[in-house]
């Protein structure tokens, strides 16, 4: 991998973490909780890096797999997050799902990311050099 392409990646690495330390800073700020409020609730948020949640039928999917496991949508923070709460007696019921009712993630995670982000720029980085006849 070329020095541009390093640094490109060690950039995208770094802009992922910072703008993953602000979303988490985000989420505690935005919603407090008393005890009442936790007492026999358990929360999950549930992210999509690419911004799945913006169509409305990936939304209403999204919703209708949680509500599997008893998962009920509390609130929408933006186009890839989404907080879920159900009450702490549904995972007697785990035991029965297909899919992972702790799961905090739908699609394409943001590792899976970077480097999909590394592979298109090293792509196009060999291409230049073919390209130029350098490679």
């Amino acid at each position: 991998m070329s020095g541009g392409a390093v640094a490109a990646s060690a950039a995208a690495s770094a802009a992922a973490a910072k703008k993953k330390r602000e979303r988490e800073q985000e989420e505690e700020e935005l919603t407090k909780y008393n005890a009442e409020d936790l007492e026999g609730w358990e929360f999950k948020i549930v992210r999509a890096v690419t911004g799945k949640f913006k169509k409305p039928e990936t939304l209403k999917k999204v919703c209708e797999e949680e509500a599997k496991a008893g998962w009920e949508l509390l609130e929408k923070f933006d186009n890839s997050r989404l907080r879920f709460k159900r009450k702490i007696e549904n995972r007697s019921q785990d035991k029965h799902l297909k899919t992972d009712p702790y799961r905090t993630q739908v699609g394409i995670g943001e590792g899976g990311l970077v480097i999909l982000i590394i592979s298109v720029i090293a792509i196009l980085l060999l291409i230049v050099l073919a390209l130029a006849g350098k490679f």
